[in-house]
């Protein structure tokens, strides 16, 4: 482990925890949370259970970053049993967090998610201000289930929700941390130069899916769709980037055998995962975003609108939110390829007036989710728990 360096100007240092090492939604809004803090002059010590791509972007960002066993909460834990269990790995791991925390001394701890409840006790027990940056929202999850997995919370001094559904679930669940939280919408950067939508959907109509390979996020519902489309005689075809958890392989061979299918022979490329999104957005016509389960906000969404493709999306929880106001977007029934491809057809028919609204929507989703908006909101969330003036942790 590594030794510890001096802190930031003022003496301040933040301990950040979050619970991977990629560089999908959760992950890039991380990014984004830890430069508010370096451009302000925090010392940040970003810890995560693994190495991964996230690791040198943060480097690059000015964090330090340190490697540590931590359990994370994943959705086959999301049962009584699976919680007790994670309980007992939480127990086991408790004393090196502390250990980090006493010889860190942070002013501030940030907790990235619900996944990593271990380091709101650390916090505890150190006596250490907790920021959680809640980006979960389970809302069909048992109430039981639920209660366990917000209540960690009430340790929490601050809580940064990443939308007004989000929000909704948490306070259902646990009424008390109302006051205490707030919403404060992803800041998401934009690709450095917009690529138009083409001007005629000459050829195949390119669609993109961009995420985790699971039944919960419904990739196998945007290749249903992709499917449908041809059957009715619509020339289509599917690139999905992205991959899936360890233990999910059986997924992806599922999704490779319907991928398979005549009607889809050579029509659907799995590109594995690609942190290139802009890239894969300005060769594509539209992104389906057709998760099955709710969503706490949508931040893929948001990157179609800002690319300037017009998106379908599951007419679920943050989703909604996520294009609201996108005239060039569609919400579906989630789970539906019929309606996924309804929805596809419907654009694909109304091109021209389309692609002038989608390159509209990216100017509207950029002002929404500046980054800079985002880092300084996310910024005073966290100087406010750690008891320092705004002032005192202005932008350098």
């Amino acid at each position: 482990m590594a030794n510890r360096t001096d802190p930031g100007p003022g003496g301040r240092t933040a301990v950040v925890a979050h619970p991977g090492a990629e560089l999908y939604g959760s992950d890039r809004v991380l990014l984004e949370s830890v430069a508010a803090l370096v451009e302000r002059g925090w010392r940040t010590v970003v810890v995560l259970p693994g190495t991964g791509p996230l690791c040198g972007a943060l480097e690059d960002a000015g964090a330090q970053v340190e490697v540590l066993d931590v359990p994370v909460l994943r959705k086959a834990a999301m049962s009584p049993r699976g919680l007790l269990a994670l309980s007992a790995r939480t127990l086991l791991s408790l004393p090196a967090l502390v250990r980090l925390l006493r010889r860190e001394r942070p002013a501030v701890l940030y907790v990235s998610t619900l996944t990593v409840p271990v380091w709101l006790l650390a916090g505890a027990l150190r006596r250490v201000p907790v920021v959680v940056h809640v980006h979960e929202a389970e809302a069909s999850a048992p109430a039981p289930v639920r209660l366990a997995l917000n209540a960690p919370l009430l340790l929490a001094r601050r809580v940064v929700v990443n939308s007004d559904f989000s929000l909704g679930v948490l306070t259902r669940a646990v009424p008390g941390l109302a006051r205490r939280s707030e919403v404060v919408l992803n800041g998401v950067p934009g690709p450095a130069a917009v690529v138009p939508p083409r001007e005629e959907l000459t050829g195949p109509v390119r669609l993109l899916y961009v995420g985790r390979l699971s039944s919960r996020k419904g990739v196998d519902v945007a290749v249903e769709a992709t499917a449908e489309l041809r059957r009715r005689g619509l020339d289509a075809e599917l690139d999905v980037v992205g991959s899936a958890f360890p233990g999910y392989e059986w997924f992806v061979e599922q999704l490779d055998r319907a991928a398979a299918a005549p009607e889809l022979a050579g029509r659907v490329r799995r590109h594995g995962f690609s942190d290139a999104v802009w890239d894969h957005l300005a060769s594509a016509d539209v992104l389906l975003v057709p998760s099955r389960l709710d969503e706490p906000f949508g931040n893929t969404a948001v990157e179609g609108r800002l690319a300037a493709r017009p998106v379908v999306a599951s007419a679920t929880s943050g989703l909604l939110e996520a294009v609201a106001g996108s005239p060039s977007c569609r919400s579906v029934t989630p789970g539906s390829g019929v309606a996924v491809a309804d929805a596809v057809a419907e654009l694909v028919d109304a091109w021209p007036e389309v692609r002038e609204q989608a390159l509209r929507d990216a100017l509207l989703a950029a002002e929404r989710h500046a980054p800079a908006g985002y880092r300084e909101r996310l910024a005073e969330q966290v100087a406010r728990a750690a008891g320092v003036p705004s002032s005192a942790v202005a932008a350098r």
